[in-house]
């Protein structure tokens, strides 16, 4: 007699992930259409969707911590879509900016990028992101091999710290919100060790499923 086939368990949650993350992005585009942005639309875009990028940064990177606290293995199916959701945030905070603030006059982009600290930090955070969405993939995963797969994905912990210093760069007087991200971050990194450093040798450590 056949086998039935069993959903995996909590088979709601990367569907009720995805949707959800795409409620923010909705409510902006929303907002923005029927010009309940404030005063200054664009502004508040380039602050709300970069503060987007960087919670699902740091929500992506929570997932293998999450796993270490937990026992449990279902935060690390998530870890990609909240990883890929950053990258569309951080991507969309920069194209508000080049599209519609400068009206894609690359010489002012490339000035800003250049003289303005703030932009540059936060546009190589953008630069680190794309080899972490490109290779999101097990397709990528199974192409490049474990050990170089896992090398260039390090890279997102350089990224969540650029994006906390350019969020930190950008609002100057008041560091309080960098300032709790950052705390965040050091949080979920102070897991990360403890579970390297107290593995016994030879046990497997996190799950090297994908991520962004």
């Amino acid at each position: 007699m056949a086998t039935a086939k069993h959903s995996p368990p909590l088979s709601w949650l990367q569907p009720a992930i995805l949707t959800g993350s795409l409620v923010p992005f909705a409510a902006i585009g929303l907002r923005a259409a029927t010009g309940r942005l404030g005063a200054n639309p664009v502004a508040t875009a380039l602050n709300q969707l970069g503060l987007l990028a960087l919670v699902f940064l740091v929500a992506s990177l929570a997932c293998s911590p999450l796993k270490v606290i937990l026992g449990k293995g279902w935060p690390i199916r998530l870890r990609k879509t909240l990883g890929l959701f950053a990258f569309f945030a951080a991507l969309a905070h920069f194209l508000v900016y080049a599209v519609i603030d400068q009206e894609l006059a690359l010489g002012r982009v490339w000035t800003d990028v250049v003289k303005r600290p703030f932009i540059a930090v936060g546009f190589f955070a953008l630069l680190l992101l794309v080899p972490l969405a490109l290779t999101s993939t097990k397709a990528s995963l199974s192409r490049l091999g474990f050990t170089r797969w896992k090398r260039i994905h390090r890279l997102v912990y350089v990224t969540a710290i650029l994006a906390i210093v350019h969020f930190e760069m950008r609002v100057k007087a008041d560091a309080s919100e960098p300032l709790f991200w950052g705390l965040v971050l050091l949080a979920l990194f102070a897991v990360r060790l403890y579970d390297r450093f107290q593995k016994p040798p030879g046990k497997p450590r996190l799950s090297a499923e994908t991520t962004a």
